[in-house]
């Protein structure tokens, strides 16, 4: 895969065939405009004539004839090319019997700066020194050790002189050099030195550009777009969480509420059904109390009996009111009275009243959790 790949011709292969799927779908006019951005117009001295050609990948059709040598001064070319062809790179294609041919092997790191590695097998490839030649390389092939078979291409700079001298004024538009075959094909090198090569306008430049600036801006929009969708997101998420939290506390202090109510009720309920009834608490008294003493007042204040009354006994009482059910620890509360009028002794007895074991249970067990 490797290998396949530094050849460039699998690569190379492989996006042609991409971009010629994609220009499939393109109108027929632009698929001509992005055609014509790969030919170039070729000028071929043959002779006492100059033979302009456009080639066009690997095809050249023939345009036109010129006497030379071209007159000095002027393009004498724009005159004589249709519009189609006035705007190509102009190429000056020499005879392959001016230059010379060198085939070597190079390491694969030569590649990325091919030309300057070959500008020093000059002398060594060659009878001449750098500054006497125009020369360029082309990979011909990946060998199978990795290293690269390439071709040293050198042409004498009287010789390239002698042809530009035919060209008169237009020379100076010259995009490159290249050399020809011996079956006449361009070899596809470029001889001429870099800062000679004349740039040639691209007409889309500005369109791709724009199109660029065009494709940025959408860019830039579409992630504020983005980023104001998720602020608005974000917002609106906080908004009903803030809602949901405030609800979430209004349900809570109801339940709260509610279990409060539940326990109170569930409370004063054990207490209601642990304390003895008033008429339980009067029948037993009325069966206890014996008949020579009276009450005057009963009182029920929580779980405390108070009873006040008048008795000729009244130290007897706690001991007749002693074991009933419905209280416990009867007692004399205070010293005795005696009333003047009825020659009796006025006393006032407490008792606790006894709770039932719900109710006992109810106060001993501790509250849940809420």
């Amino acid at each position: 895969m490797s290998r396949w790949l530094a050849s460039g011709n699998g690569l190379r292969g492989f996006l042609g065939w991409w971009g010629n799927g994609l220009a499939a779908w393109l109108p027929a006019r632009m698929r001509q405009a992005l055609a014509a951005r790969g030919d170039r117009l070729l000028l071929q001295p043959q002779g006492e004539a100059m033979a302009l050609s456009r080639q066009h990948e690997s095809q050249v059709h023939a345009l036109a004839s010129l006497p030379l040598p071209l007159p000095a001064g002027s393009d004498a070319l724009a005159g004589v090319l249709r519009e189609t062809a006035a705007d190509l790179p102009r190429w000056l294609l020499l005879p392959a019997s001016l230059g010379l041919r060198r085939s070597l092997p190079l390491p694969a790191a030569a590649r990325e700066r091919l030309r300057d590695v070959l500008g020093f097998e000059i002398e060594r490839q060659t009878p001449f020194s750098p500054a006497d030649v125009l020369y360029d390389g082309r990979v011909l092939a990946v060998r199978e050790d990795g290293q690269l078979q390439v071709e040293l291409v050198v042409v004498p700079r009287p010789r390239f002189d002698a042809a530009v001298a035919q060209l008169g004024g237009s020379a100076a538009a010259l995009a490159g050099v290249d050399l020809a075959d011996a079956e006449g094909q361009a070899l596809g090198v470029n001889l001429l030195p870099p800062e000679q090569r004349r740039q040639q306008r691209d007409p889309w430049r500005v369109w791709n550009l724009v199109l660029a600036l065009a494709a940025v801006l959408a860019l830039v929009l579409g992630m504020a777009q983005l980023l104001d969708n998720r602020r608005a997101a974000a917002d609106a998420l906080q908004a009903d969480m803030a809602k949901r939290e405030t609800q979430a506390r209004g349900i809570n202090a109801q339940r709260q509420q509610l279990i409060d109510a539940v326990e109170g009720g569930a409370y004063l309920g054990a207490q209601h059904n642990g304390r003895p009834s008033a008429v339980e608490i009067m029948n037993t008294l009325s069966q206890r109390i014996p008949d020579g003493a009276w009450l005057e007042k009963l009182a029920i204040d929580g779980d405390q009996l108070t009873l006040i009354g008048l008795s000729n006994q009244a130290a007897a009482l706690v001991g007749k009111l002693e074991g009933a059910p419905q209280w416990r620890t009867p007692a004399l509360s205070g010293a005795l009275q005696q009333d003047p009028r009825s020659r009796m002794d006025r006393f006032t007895l407490i008792a606790q009243l006894a709770g039932t074991p719900a109710a006992t249970k109810a106060k001993e067990v501790p509250d849940g959790p809420r």
